[in-house]
Order: C-alpha cells, then sequence, then structure tokens
C-alpha cells in the first residue's frame, strides 16, 4: 500500500468514528443485564421492558442473564462496563441486600450505580396452612409468642425476599419464628402445601391461586398499599404492625458515570411504558403493581432500602447459604 491510500484509510476511519459518536443515542444495539436466570420475576420483568423499550427506541435490545451470587455477578458486570448507555440492568431487592449478606461484596449498590427508574413492586403475601389456627396477623403474633421456636417460616433460599421479609417481621414483633431456607420457591412451596413448615411471605403471584382454591389461608399482604389482585387483604400495618413494609421490585439502571442526557432519555421512555394501560394490566395479573418512577425518586428509594435491609440483616443475623 502507498503511503498516499494508508492516509486517505486512516482519514476515513477516522471521520467514521467521529460520525459515529455524533450519531444521536442510541444508535445500536442496547444490552440489558439480568443478573438471575431465565424465567424469573426480574427477568420477567427485564424482558417485558426490553421488548417495549426496543420498540419505543426504534433499536434492538438484548437481554443478557448473567446468574450467580445472590445477584452479584451481574450487577459487578454491569459496574464495570462503559458508561456508554449500551449496557444497563433491571435488578430486584437482592440488589441491596446481597451487599450485606457478603462478607466481600462485588459492587456498592449506591455508588457504583446510576438510577434510572424504579418500574414495579411485586409484594409478598403472608399465608399460613390452612392447620394453623390463626386468621390474622395479630393472631399470628400472639401464637408465635407463646410458642417460641416452634412456627416456621420458609424461605426461598437463604436472603432471599421471602426469608428477609420473614426477618423483618420477627425482629418487629420479637418473636422467635424459625426460618427454614429451601433451594427455591417450588420446594417452599411444597413445603407449606405440606404442612412442613406452617407459614410463608409468599410471592404474590405464585401465592394468589393457592389462596383461591383454599389451599392456604391469606392473613395479610407485604406492601403498604393494598394488592389490586386481592383488594380485601388488608396490609400487615393495616393489620397491626405499623409501618411493616417488604416487597420485590424491579429496577432500570446503569454504571455510574453514564451521561445525564442518556439516563433522562431512558427514564423518559421507561416511565411511557410503565404507565400504559397495557403494563399496569400485565402488572396486575402478575401479582406486581406498575410504577415507573422519576430518577431521583428511585435514588432515594434504594437508599432507603439499602439502609433498611442492612440493619434488618445484622439485627436478625441473618446469613446466605
Amino acid at each position: 500500500m502507498t503511503p498516499r491510500f494508508l492516509h486517505c484509510l486512516a482519514g476515513a476511519l477516522l471521520l467514521a468514528t467521529v460520525t459515529a459518536q455524533a450519531q444521536p443515542y442510541p444508535a445500536g444495539p442496547i444490552r440489558i443485564v439480568v443478573p438471575f436466570p431465565a424465567g424469573g420475576g426480574v427477568d420477567t420483568a427485564g424482558r417485558l421492558l426490553g421488548q417495549r423499550l426496543a420498540e419505543s427506541l426504534g433499536r434492538p435490545v438484548v437481554i443478557d442473564n448473567r446468574a450467580g451470587a445472590n445477584g452479584m455477578i451481574g450487577s459487578e458486570t454491569v459496574a464495570k462496563a462503559p458508561r456508554d448507555g449500551y449496557t444497563l440492568m433491571v435488578n430486584g431487592a437482592n440488589f441491596v441486600t446481597s451487599p450485606s449478606l457478603y462478607a466481600k461484596p462485588l459492587y456498592d449498590p449506591l455508588k457504583d450505580f446510576e438510577a434510572i427508574s424504579l418500574l414495579a413492586h411485586a409484594p409478598n403475601i403472608v399465608v399460613v396452612h390452612p392447620s394453623l389456627p390463626v386468621k390474622s396477623i395479630k393472631e399470628l403474633i400472639a401464637f408465635a409468642k407463646a410458642r417460641p421456636g416452634e412456627i416456621l417460616f420458609a424461605g426461598s433460599g437463604s436472603g432471599s425476599t421471602p426469608h428477609l421479609a420473614g426477618e423483618l417481621f420477627r425482629t418487629l414483633t420479637g418473636t422467635k419464628m424459625v426460618h427454614v431456607p429451601y433451594r427455591g420457591t417450588g420446594p417452599a412451596i411444597t413445603a407449606i402445601l405440606s404442612g412442613e413448615v406452617s407459614t410463608m411471605f409468599m410471592p404474590a403471584l405464585t401465592a394468589l391461586p393457592l389462596i383461591q382454591s383454599n389451599r392456604l389461608r391469606a392473613l395479610a399482604v407485604t406492601s403498604l398499599e393494598r394488592l389490586p389482585a386481592l383488594p380485601e387483604l388488608p396490609t400487615v400495618s393495616e393489620a397491626g404492625l405499623k409501618g411493616y413494609q417488604s416487597s420485590q421490585w424491579y429496577g432500570l439502571l446503569a454504571p455510574a458515570g453514564t451521561p445525564a442526557d442518556i439516563l433522562n432519555l431512558l427514564n423518559s421512555h421507561s416511565v411511557k411504558i410503565m404507565q400504559s394501560a397495557e403494563m399496569k394490566e400485565r402488572m396486575k395479573n402478575s401479582g406486581s403493581v406498575a410504577v415507573g418512577s422519576s430518577r431521583e425518586v428511585f435514588a432515594k428509594f434504594l437508599q432507603a432500602e439499602f439502609v433498611k435491609w442492612a440493619r434488618v440483616i445484622k439485627e436478625s443475623g441473618a446469613t446466605v447459604d
């Protein structure tokens, strides 16, 4: 190749790079990392959002499942990704609890990420086996206090949302309920249906059909607002434990340092998607409540959740398997 040809080639490559950088975001595919296996609640929320974002932005959105260590492996991947808006993350409650459960956390949830939008929340329902002679939260508290160490509550693994919901309940009531960890929601449900354990803070989506078929008794919902799918069911706070709140939630995040204009654009599209009538109905049918918050609201929510659950984990002595 002649020097003149090489000079022209270098100039063309430079021009192409400058042109690509000058294109408005997004100029190419977007990757959404989901730090859990396919098929779970966080994955479902990520795929629903990803599909609608692709339509709204006019660019492909690819879901990348990076499971492991209660979500820490996938979260670390995003924390170290380029700050260009092309690697995002949909995560849930484990995002703020895992760093307090592990001696050597792989990321800082408040420093390593930018909050884009709180997408939805999915409360648990306090359910008991029909053989347990309690029909309200107050009766459950009294029954558990009279029988320290006898009431077993199932969790879908140590550090899971159902586990920590129970630990919060236990620390606030002063009861000595005992957590029994199972390897996933399915085995935990099998345990309570068989009477192996008597209580569970069960995800609403899986609890609804079991409640409706009278295989389990519902006492209350763990969010501060009643669940649209079961409007007659009181919240735990309404039922006697004022201020109690524990929910799975789904949020969209980006690596710290991502430009504000990109974050604002993604927030605008996400809020519009989550507040649409279609998404509200889909969330309701899955036992969730669509939100679609501002960046500021989500950031404050993350801060409050991190502090709250760090305290609960320390006071309860909760650990991972």
